[in-house]
């Protein structure tokens, strides 16, 4: 089967579409035909290193986000079938025909949607998901503050706040503001014409997927033991200086947030803004489109 591997650690140079042999699900695994996979950061950023510190060992198979159907069950595997259209997170191995994943990590994939439109989900979706309800514990009538909302994980924390009933305020360049405002907003702020944190006052919680200065800044427009939760940025001692609190995000599988998941994309609640498709083969051009910051929703990578 094809698959996209690396040897080595390095730029777009090292990464390899391959031939390898097709894995088998061990006790609790199931094997996925993967029909579409959803290209992300931490793709390219283990391509370049982080895999290292992650704990990976060479050769690397990429991708960890996957729609497709079930091949095989590994023995022990309850509640799937083969033929079970599924959608998660895995840890490695996802930009390929075939891949191996948890039986307990999958979920049925939304029945309204393609696979495409399934890949663009799992990963932006529960990292918002434990962001705001699980570490933050964002609740209806609270306020919050959304630092990157035309992106992949953005928009999708957008909509499931809505859905549960947070006011919203969605930071984004002018030129996304139309898309934003389209995911139901209640504020809109356009950082590039004036600073954020003279905008976005007396929030509950912000959610932060940019880092940086924007990181910073945004402790500004918090309330006194309001929550500033990141996905990106590592914090170290800012949440005594502004009487807050403050956490990252580290995204973990779960196929019962998924199911939860599922149901507001059936509901027409919750749905996934694809950028660009690309076949498998392609994946260097996935990367570099990644690698820019200027793709508006996400990348998928189609393979079958």
């Amino acid at each position: 089967m094809k698959a996209v591997v690396i040897n080595e650690y390095g730029d777009n140079s090292v990464v390899r579409y391959a031939d390898v042999d097709r894995p088998e699900p061990q006790a609790g695994e199931v094997l996925v035909k993967v029909h579409a996979a959803g290209v992300n950061p931490v793709d390219w950023k283990i391509r370049g290193g982080a895999g290292q510190r992650m704990g990976l060992t060479l050769p690397i198979h990429l991708g960890g986000e996957i729609a497709g159907t079930v091949e095989r069950l590994g023995e022990g595997v309850s509640g799937l079938e083969e033929g079970d259209a599924v959608y998660g997170i895995i840890k490695t191995g996802g930009f390929a025909e075939y891949a191996v994943a948890l039986a307990a990590d999958m979920a049925r994939k939304p029945a309204n949607l393609d696979f495409v439109h399934t890949a663009a989900i799992p990963l932006g979706a529960l990292t918002a998901w434990q962001a705001m309800f699980d570490v933050a514990k964002l609740a209806s009538g609270q306020r919050l503050l959304v630092t990157n909302s035309s992106g992949g994980v953005g928009s999708l924390a957008v909509q499931l706040a809505k859905a549960r009933g947070v006011h919203v305020s969605a930071m984004a360049s002018g030129r996304n503001e139309e898309y934003v405002r389209g995911l139901g907003v209640d504020e809109f702020i356009d950082y590039t014409r004036q600073p954020f944190e003279q905008v976005a006052r007396d929030m509950d919680v912000v959610f932060d997927t940019v880092g940086g200065d924007t990181f910073q800044r945004a402790f500004a427009t918090l309330k006194k033991g309001g929550f500033l939760v990141t996905a990106v940025a590592f914090p170290k001692d800012e949440a005594r200086q502004h009487g807050v609190n403050v956490e990252r995000v580290m995204c973990k599988p779960n196929a019962g947030q998924l199911a939860s998941i599922r149901e507001l994309v059936e509901a027409g609640k919750v749905r996934a803004h694809v950028a660009t498709v690309l076949p498998l083969a392609q994946v260097k051009q996935a990367f570099e489109l990644s690698e820019g910051g200027r793709t508006r929703g996400k990348i998928v990578l189609q393979i079958a």
